[in-house]
């Protein structure tokens, strides 16, 4: 039951940071990405400040003995650049640059109802099942 709470307490939390961000909104994500154009440089400071926010996150956490809700930390152990994380890295550029949307805001615009964002978040979930049948 603790883990389900502190889940939904950090679910908000970045839920929230999205909409405040801005990073919820495809337009303004797409002016981001947007160099050639009228680039929005306001994501920028918001990246940054979520690169500040998570690298003090990871200190204070590796400094700990144990994790506060699990018994084990499960760090990745895998640190080279394979081809597979290069083609998903270019797919989830592509993705986030044609449409504005990554999986976090694209779930978060669920609540639109928006026909654009269903089939968005459709195609994503298709792509994560062809995935998990092609690694098996």
């Amino acid at each position: 039951m603790t883990i389900a709470l502190a889940s939904l307490a950090c679910g908000l939390i970045f839920g929230w940071g999205l909409l405040i961000s801005g990073m919820a909104n495809p337009a303004k994500v797409l002016a981001f990405l947007d160099l050639a154009g009228r680039w929005d440089a306001s994501l920028a400071v918001t990246m940054a400040s979520a690169l500040l926010v998570t690298s003090a996150g990871f200190a204070l956490t590796k400094r700990r003995q144990k994790p506060v809700f699990t018994p084990k930390a499960l760090w990745p152990s895998r640190k080279d650049i394979d081809s597979s994380l290069l083609a998903g890295a270019l797919l989830f550029g592509l993705g986030w640059g044609l449409a504005g949307l990554c999986p976090g805001p694209a779930i978060e615009n669920l609540a639109t109802l928006s026909p654009r964002v269903i089939v968005f978040v459709a195609a994503m979930a298709a792509g994560m099942a062809l995935h998990d049948l092609w690694q098996r």
